[in-house]
């Protein structure tokens, strides 16, 4: 995988952040596109800013929360896709300042962060429903045509959003990452991105905006034989159906959120997971009882991560070939990272037995642990009736499958070192 031998390369080290979904579309609580995805009217939604007043709001709260999981620094959406600006800008009126609350909840943000060494990341939208030069074509992400008061033209509307990129690079203090979301339009401007690098050394830029940017961000679910051939941040939210907040959401399970993770971390990638903050600006407790079991299960076995590289070609996949009666091949997936002469294998799915062959390994680890309780795991090496024509393999006995049901089993095997490993 590509480095960047520079400042950037701190990506590779915080591998785990919170993505925050805040904005008017919490009112409504059915999801933050509720403008493109309903009959919805603007000028029906746009008084929502009349509304807004999370009385509720401290940044304080969200930073324990993500500290309590394990996470490093926080994504903000600025401006999602309805054009509405979280924080004190000079260019447009649709902003929080003209709202009944009538603070920069970002600039509060930022220096929170701040004092607690939280790195912070911006999110912004290009597609944007409320500027009236942005040309609202009916595209994916797109408004279906335009006002009588509208003037599209897409080179004006980047005139503002190159105004209001200055605003936020150089008001909130040192930040992490810029996160662009779906360039709809195509529009292209290496000038944009070069501007922020220039106003914020060593800042990491996605790949969604103006320029190809620095890092790919897969989302949800990363399709079939996805390979992190470029530095890669896939992010996820914990509700189904949406990602800002949702009234009545459907929640993926722990355990799921915990085999994303780990899937994605194991393969050399970072991860960022979502919340979306109630109108009051509080994280309700579904949110709050999920990050507390994915960050308990996640700081037990995050040195398996942390500092370490992806290292799944060591052991074969059809270690674990079974057969099914009607004579399809099933096979047990997991992961294996490495640090020096240490291997974690990763259980992302669940297994179907409590012994496991990790062919072709076929030396003895001075110890095996299962980072989730501690436990010691008895290994052998042997020859099994599956391999009875091939060398003795690597076998872990008797895992705790029924034990460890509810989360992902990383075992931590110690080798001792020689000068061929």
């Amino acid at each position: 995988m590509k480095i960047f031998n520079d400042e950037r390369d701190v990506f590779f080290q915080r591998r785990f952040g919170m993505f925050i979904h805040w904005g008017l579309y919490s009112i409504p609580g059915w999801h933050e596109q509720i403008l493109w995805r309903t009959k919805t009217k603007r000028k029906d939604y746009e008084k929502l800013i009349d509304s807004f007043d999370p009385v509720r709001y401290d940044p304080e709260q969200w930073l324990d929360l993500l500290q309590e999981t394990g996470m490093e620094y926080l994504c903000f959406t600025a401006k999602h896709h309805d054009g509405f600006c979280m924080w004190d800008t000079k260019y447009t009126d649709y902003n929080i300042m003209n709202t009944p609350y009538g603070k920069d909840v970002l600039k509060m943000l930022a220096d929170a962060c701040h004092r607690r060494d939280i790195h912070l990341s911006i999110y912004y939208s290009c597609p944007d429903w409320h500027h009236p030069n942005y040309p609202n074509m009916g595209r994916h992400h797109e408004m279906f045509g335009h006002g009588k008061d509208e003037t599209p033209d897409l080179e004006k509307y980047y005139d503002y959003v190159k105004a209001q990129v200055k605003e936020l690079c150089t008001g909130y203090g040192k930040l992490y990452q810029f996160f662009w979301d779906v360039n709809v339009a195509g529009y292209q401007d290496p000038g944009i991105n070069k501007m922020i690098r220039e106003l914020q050394p060593g800042i990491l830029i996605n790949d969604r905006g103006p320029d190809k940017g620095d890092y790919s961000t897969p989302e949800r679910h990363i399709p079939a034989g996805w390979r992190f051939d470029r530095p890669t941040e896939a992010c996820q939210a914990l509700g189904r159906e949406s990602w800002g907040y949702r009234k009545d959401e459907d929640y993926y399970t722990p355990k799921f959120i915990m085999q994303s993770i780990d899937r994605i971390l194991a393969m050399g990638g970072n991860y960022l997971l979502n919340a979306g903050p109630k109108p009051d600006g509080t994280i309700g407790d579904e949110y709050k009882k999920s990050f507390k079991k994915i960050g308990d299960w996640y700081n037990r076995v995050r040195e398996s991560f942390e500092g370490a590289i992806p290292a799944s070609d060591i052991v074969h996949e059809d270690s674990f070939t079974d057969f099914t009666g009607d004579g399809k091949t099933v096979r047990d997936t997991f992961l294996a990272t490495r640090k020096g002469n240490t291997i974690y294998i990763h259980l992302c799915n669940d297994i179907q037995s409590d012994g496991l062959v990790l062919k072709p390994l076929d030396r003895l680890p001075r110890k095996a642990v299962l980072l989730n309780d501690g436990s010691e795991i008895e290994v052998v090496v042997d020859v099994t009736p599956w391999h009875f024509r091939e060398i003795p393999y690597l076998r872990l006995k008797d895992l705790p499958s029924e034990k460890m049901a509810g989360e992902v089993m990383v075992i931590k095997l110690e080798f001792d070192g020689s000068e061929n490993d």
